[in-house]
């Protein structure tokens, strides 16, 4: 996952407009590593995300108690480890292991952060209304996020990379014109090719010709790309929380490649109430 841009709004009020989250997200990763699209996992039948099949972890995912997460890989090629372990099961054991405040399974994981390659990692409570955020190259411990418009990319959360400027704007304008947009709106808002110009690209150890391709919020190489984007949405609304959740993907359930991706899956449900 290598761009997420939120809303999180914790006191969005039970009869408002405004949804607790309003999240957009793409998943870039090499063609060649096989991933399930969005399912119910069997083995964990309250968890709502894809899979990577080389390492067995999920890159952004749901659970029908209301927890959520979602990773990005931090960029830094000379810092990359072979032995390091894989970091979509970060998400995975947030999602289907023990229930636990997001601020704690954050600190858990910082005190292990050493062994894992650059990553930041979201984790959400709904029903707690907490939302929290850690990375493992940052300075700062992990935290809870206050209000606002938020943006991951392969840097520390709301690093002013351009497509994370872009798309944190883009998400702002279309709440400001709509409260709740239309996820298909969201995904198509993020799916945007355009190359930022090079005055303005990072410096993250990587050609020059490779940082203006990554640059694209929607990226498209001949073995890597852009290979989903995910729209969510939390509301308070009078049956409780309603979560709608769509992904788009280049992965028919069959690893078979179509670019761009078409395939659509959607989900939506309330938030069970904790015991």
């Amino acid at each position: 996952m290598c761009l997420i841009v939120f809303d999180w709004q914790p006191d969005a009020a039970p009869h408002g407009e405004r949804a607790l989250l309003t999240l957009a997200a793409n998943r870039d990763e090499f063609f060649r590593r096989d991933a399930e699209p969005m399912h119910w996992w069997t083995d964990a039948p309250g968890v709502l995300a894809g899979r990577d099949l080389t390492g067995g972890g999920t890159w952004l995912g749901v659970s029908r108690d209301g927890r959520f997460a979602a990773l990005t890989n931090y960029r830094s090629p000379a810092e990359l480890r072979a032995d390091a372990p894989t970091r979509g099961t970060l998400v995975s054991a947030f999602l289907a292991g023990e229930r636990m405040a997001p601020l704690d399974y954050l600190t858990r994981v910082a005190e292990q952060g050493h062994r894992y390659n650059g990553f930041n990692l979201l984790c959400g409570d709904f029903t707690r209304r907490e939302l929290g955020w850690y990375g493992n190259r940052a300075d700062t411990p992990p935290a809870l996020l206050e209000a606002g418009v938020h943006g991951l990319s392969n840097s520390l959360l709301n690093t002013p990379w351009p497509k994370l400027v872009a798309q944190r704007e883009a998400l702002a304008d279309l709440i400001h014109a709509d409260e709740q947009p239309a996820l298909d709106v969201l995904i198509d808002t993020l799916r945007d090719p355009r190359i930022a110009n090079d005055d303005v690209l990072p410096s993250t150890g990587i050609s020059i010709e490779r940082e203006r391709v990554l640059s694209a919020a929607f990226i498209e190489t001949p073995e890597y790309g852009t290979r989903s984007t995910t729209a969510l949405r939390v509301a308070p609304t009078s049956r409780g929380l309603a979560l709608e959740i769509k992904e788009r993907s280049d992965d028919d359930g069959s690893h078979r490649i179509v670019r761009p991706g078409h395939f659509e899956r959607a989900f939506d449900f309330v938030i069970e109430r904790s015991a």
